[in-house]
C-alpha cells in the first residue's frame, strides 16, 4: 500500500483529494497547520471541517504542522515515508496575499522550498505534485489559455505561485526530483469557507442579499467543481506521463460572473444584482486549455457549472452540521481512476 502525504490536506481541495485517495485504497497522511484565513467571527470553518472529515477521520492520519517549519516537516516525512507528496499548503486567497504578502511568500514560496529540501535528502519520494494556479498567466492574451501561455502575474498570489513553480523545476533539475505542476482555476463546491467569489455569491443569494457584479459581471472564470480538480491532482500524482510536466486542471470553459448569477437565479428567483466599477488589479481570465491533461492523464471533468451549482446549493441549504453526507459525485470519480 502506497503512502500519500498531502500538505494542506485538511483544506477545501486537500480534503477532497484525501477522500478520493482513501476511496482508492491508499494510506493517506494529512499535514496541515489548521490556520483560518477568514475571521472565525464570520466563517463556517468548524462546520466545514466537521463535514470534510465526519466519515473520514478514522481512515487518515492527521499531523498538525506548518510547511514553514522545516524541522517538523522533515520529521513527518521521515516518520511516514510517503511515496508521493501532493503539496497544497498555501495561503489560498489571492486578495489576502496582496494584503499579507509576507505570509503569502512564507506559505507559498518558502513552504514549497522546505518540502523540496526535505525530498532531496530522502530516497523514497517518487513524485512531488505542486499546486500552482491559473493566476500565473495574468491577463489572458488568448483563450483557451494553454500551459505555454505567457506568464505575467498581476498580483502577489500569482507571482508567488509562479516562483514556486520555478523553484520546483530548479530543484528537480539539480536533485533529480520527479515532479508534476498543476494549475487549477476558480474552485467551488461543498465545504469552501475561504470567501471565493462562488461562495460569496451563493451565500449572499441564500441570505437574500444583492450580488455585486464588477463591470457588469463580464469577467470570465474557468469555474471548476472541487471533485473534478481533486481527480486531476490524483491523476497527476500517479500517471507516468505526468512526470516533469505542467497541466491545467480545470473545467475547460470560460463562464462569466453574470452567467453564474443567472444560474443561481434559477434556484433563487428573487435574486437581485447591482453593478460596480471593475477591479483593475484582478487579471482578466477565461477558459483554460485542458487538452494536454486529457491526452496524457485521461482527465475528463464531469461536473458542468449548472450541475455543480445544484450540488453546492443543495449542500449549503442542508445546513452543513449534523446533516446526512451529501452525494458530491465521488463514487463515479473513484471508480474511473486507475489503481
Amino acid at each position: 500500500m502506497e503512502t500519500i502525504l498531502i500538505t494542506g490536506g485538511a483544506g477545501f481541495l486537500g480534503s477532497h483529494v484525501a477522500r478520493q485517495l482513501v476511496g482508492m485504497g491508499y494510506r493517506v497522511v494529512i499535514y496541515d497547520s489548521f490556520v483560518q484565513y477568514v475571521s472565525p467571527l464570520e466563517s463556517a470553518y468548524q462546520a466545514a471541517m466537521d463535514d470534510r472529515f465526519k466519515d473520514l477521520l478514522d481512515q487518515v492520519t492527521v499531523i498538525r504542522g506548518d510547511t514553514a517549519n522545516k524541522a517538523d516537516l522533515r520529521r513527518c516525512v521521515v516518520a511516514y515515508r510517503p511515496n508521493r507528496i501532493i503539496h497544497l499548503a498555501a495561503l489560498p486567497i489571492a486578495d489576502l496575499s496582496n494584503v499579507h504578502s509576507e505570509e503569502a511568500l512564507n506559505t507559498i514560496v518558502y513552504g514549497t522550498v522546505n518540502v523540496l529540501e526535505t525530498i532531496r535528502d530522502v530516497e523514497f519520494v517518487e513524485r512531488f505534485v505542486y499546486a500552482s494556479s491559473s493566476m500565473v498567466y495574468g491577463d489572458f492574451q488568448y483563450a483557451p489559455a494553454d500551459e505555454e501561455h505567457p506568464k505575467s502575474p498581476k498580483e502577489i498570489y500569482g507571482g508567488s505561485k509562479l516562483a514556486g513553480e520555478i523553484m520546483t523545476q530548479s530543484f528537480a533539475r539539480r536533485f533529480d526530483i520527479p515532479y508534476t505542476i498543476v494549475r487549477p482555476s476558480a474552485l467551488y463546491g461543498p465545504t469552501d469557507v475561504n470567501l471565493r467569489v462562488s461562495q460569496i455569491f451563493l451565500e449572499n443569494a441564500l441570505a437574500g442579499r444583492e450580488l455585486i457584479l464588477h463591470n457588469g459581471g463580464t469577467s470570465r472564470l474557468d469555474f471548476t467543481y472541487v471533485t473534478d480538480a481533486a481527480e486531476g491532482f490524483v491523476l497527476a500524482a500517479f500517471a507516468s506521463a505526468a512526470e516533469n510536466e505542467v497541466f491545467n486542471i480545470t473545467r475547460g470553459e470560460g463562464r462569466s460572473l453574470i452567467e453564474y448569477a443567472e444560474i443561481l437565479r434559477d434556484h433563487f428567483p428573487d435574486l437581485q444584482t447591482i453593478e460596480q466599477p471593475a477591479d483593475v488589479v484582478r487579471p482578466e481570465r477565461g477558459a483554460l486549455d485542458i487538452s494536454k491533461a486529457r491526452k496524457l492523464l485521461g482527465y475528463e471533468p464531469k461536473v458542468a457549472l449548472e450541475e455543480g451549482l445544484q450540488l453546492y446549493v443543495d449542500y449549503v441549504r442542508g445546513g452543513m452540521i449534523g446533516q446526512p453526507q451529501m452525494d458530491w459525485g465521488y463514487d463515479s470519480i473513484i471508480a474511473s481512476l486507475p489503481r
